[in-house]
């Protein structure tokens, strides 16, 4: 008698949700229609079939058979229930004759439509199966099928010799589905499984987010198509999501339509881009994209780890700017907002959304208002401005505050942008720059901080970072034509040197940039990516080999993980000389308890316990004020450097101590 004939029933009991449950489970395929891959291989003579080696076989119930499809990827096979089933266990067995490994990432998927387009994964195989043998192995997904399907993992022809589905008929609930990891888990159906293979025309879809443990899950309708420039010639691909309806995805703050997956295929820690998005919200930065590692099923096969990512754009939550409408093209509405990229790729965009700037030739791409909605008159006026900055810039008297740089740079955002570049080591930082402007003001603001996936020592071009004694834009960075000059230009004013040296004493004062912080960023990335990036490198074996513009390879994970660590480490120290970076001392002795904080426009004295005097000098050592004081105090400055003495009730000096303020 075949196991397929044999009514075998098997109790199971599970943990959903703090409730248990008992269910009859039985092997489901003896009452089920059997559904597959209709294109089949035969070996024998090595050419695709009807009726060699066909779907029947993965439940023939004999280990000897097997099911193998013409296609070398994408191939399936399964049951239709009639009726949904929730399913409490999967058991398979690889070919008998061939590696065990081809079974290795294989998906199981349950769906309640025909096409699978609303299918999500409930068990992916993440170890070689014995031969010979069946593998049996526990679900824990509370959904209830209709339709059930193996999914063989990429380029191998889906090789099994069988299969089987245990559980009950029951419409079952959503409690509990499953994630492979710890991560959210994306999973993407598009219609008729179409490939995805192009970065400007979409094609539909439906998407699903499981979270928190699989007890909570979005799904939606989509567009999906591909995305990036030297990322898009990658094995493993970034997309861009449009949603159907405007959604918040995993607790972010924007409710909108489209997001991306980034694919960070050269990025061997998963985590550079999410590292700098942390740096830059120590920093401040207006924005800061929002971002979280998961994992990314698309048609049934595993993609890997990727990052779930705001796409960039106007929008509430993202780059906040007044919406501008294509009737807007009078004062003041005409003046914003917008958001442009310096774009050293803006060549391959369509010229009515691109120009070089007047003097310089700086390439620019004018990312909003969107290319079906902007108007002549408004391109006209964008570009104008930006040109207008470039020759204020250049002009003969640009460091005049009222009528130079500083009356259309908003030089805040421009240099934290500038510190994330270099501290990060990001070498394309000037090849790509968002700057957006408002309608309220004059100023052209710089940011998000984007695309650091060559960044913390991940480019050959100028490994090792930390031996160099210029900025990296100086010396080996990929640029934006222009724009190394334009930074230069910058530093040759004194004034916002000093400006780039107080903004980093600021922060580094305030703990929020440190060797220790940073690192420590590190290790909790490194913690959670853990069981995703070992499936991730057993779906691209690329850990031993050099991707993009790898300087070494390192050979495992932790190695990878390693190398970020110990730039971060000499980083620090590398910043902290080049801008001539001391400590804030912290007064001590009688007085220790005394606590100094600088914000913007103020000096904080606190935790006073006896009355003591205070002296503020400039760095000319003008002394612009004094006082006695004897409780929390706050001192109202201008932006600048001082030197804030404090002294005992009887005149002995207890402490003078460098206060930067921003």
């Amino acid at each position: 008698m075949t196991r397929r004939n044999t009514l075998l029933l098997i109790i199971n009991t599970f943990f959903y949700s703090g409730f248990l449950f008992s269910q009859v489970s039985i092997p489901l395929s003896s009452n089920a229609q059997i559904i597959g891959s209709a294109n089949t291989f035969d070996y024998d003579r090595f050419e695709c079939s009807t009726t060699i080696n066909t779907k029947e076989n993965a439940f023939d119930g004999n280990l000897s058979t097997i099911f193998a499809t013409c296609e070398r990827s994408g191939g399936w096979v399964g049951l239709d229930l009639g009726k949904r089933h929730v399913i409490t266990k999967v058991a398979y067995c690889p070919r008998e004759d061939e590696p065990d490994a081809r079974m290795l990432l294989g998906v199981f998927e349950g769906a309640n439509n025909a096409d699978f387009g609303d299918a999500i994964p409930i068990y992916m195989i993440t170890e070689a199966p014995e031969k010979n043998k069946m593998t049996e192995k526990n679900v824990h997904c509370t959904r209830g099928f209709r339709y059930v399907r193996y999914v063989g993992p990429d380029d191998v022809k889906c090789n099994l010799a069988e299969l089987e589905f245990y559980g009950y008929e029951d419409n079952g609930d959503n409690s509990r589905l499953y994630q492979p990891t710890n991560l959210p888990v994306v999973i993407i159906h598009t219609k008729d499984n179409k490939e995805i293979q192009s970065r400007s025309t979409y094609i539909k879809g439906f998407v699903t987010i499981i979270s928190e443990d699989g007890t909570k899950f979005f799904n939606d309708s989509l567009e999906i198509r591909g995305r990036g420039n030297a990322s898009w010639a990658f094995p493993k691909k970034p997309y861009r999501m449009k949603l159907y309806n405007k959604s918040t995805l995993l607790d972010f703050p924007a409710k909108v339509k489209n997001w991306t997956l980034i694919n960070n295929y050269g990025d061997k820690t998963l985590m550079r881009n999410l590292l700098a998005f942390d740096l830059s919200q120590r920093f401040d930065m207006p924005y800061t994209p929002a971002g979280r590692a998961v994992d990314v099923f698309l048609n049934g096969e595993y993609k890997g780890c990727y990052q779930l990512c705001d796409q960039v754009e106007v929008k509430p939550g993202r780059v906040e700017v007044e919406e501008m409408q294509p009737d807007y093209t009078s004062f003041p509405e005409l003046t914003g907002g917008y958001l442009i990229e310096i774009d050293a790729y803006a060549g391959d965009e369509p010229p009515e959304r691109r120009f070089y700037s007047n003097p310089r030739g700086i390439p620019v791409t004018i990312k909003y208002p969107k290319q079906d909605e902007l108007v002549p008159i408004q391109k006209d006026y964008i570009e104008g401005y930006f040109n207008t900055m470039v020759s204020k810039l250049y002009a003969t008297n640009y460091t005049n505050s009222l009528t130079g740089y500083r009356s259309i740079i908003h030089t805040p955002t421009f240099i934290r942008h500038f510190l994330i570049g270099e501290l990060s080591g990001n070498t394309d930082t000037y090849w790509s720059v968002f700057m957006y402007k408002k309608r309220e003001d004059n100023l052209f603001y710089t940011g998000p901080v984007w695309d650091f996936d060559l960044a913390y020592e991940n480019d050959n071009r100028t490994y090792p970072i930390n031996n160099k004694t210029r900025w990296i834009y100086e010396d080996g960075g990929s640029s934006a034509n222009g724009m190394p000059d334009f930074v230069n230009r910058l530093f040759r004013d004194p004034s916002f040197l000093q400006e780039v040296k107080d903004i980093y004493a600021e922060y580094r004062n305030k703990g929020v940039i440190s060797e220790e912080e940073l690192v420590k960023v590190v290790d909790l990335y490194e913690e959670e990516l853990q069981q995703s990036q070992a499936l991730n490198f057993t779906r691209w074996k690329i850990l031993n080999e050099w991707v993009h513009q790898n300087p070494r390879v390192y050979g495992s994970y932790r190695g990878e993980v390693n190398n970020v660590r110990n730039y971060i480490k000499n980083r620090i120290a590398w910043m902290d000389n080049k801008l001539g970076y001391i400590p804030t001392a912290i007064t001590d002795n009688l007085l220790s308890e005394i606590r100094i904080k600088t914000t913007s426009n103020e000096i904080h004295i606190e935790n006073i316990s006896s009355p003591i005097h205070i002296s503020l000098f400039d760095l000319t050592g003008k002394l612009i004020k004094t006082e006695r004081i004897q409780a929390n105090h706050l001192l109202s400055v201008s932006k600048g450097v001082y030197l804030l003495q404090i002294t005992d009730p009887d005149g002995k000096e207890i402490k003078t101590i460098k206060c930067v303020i921003p």
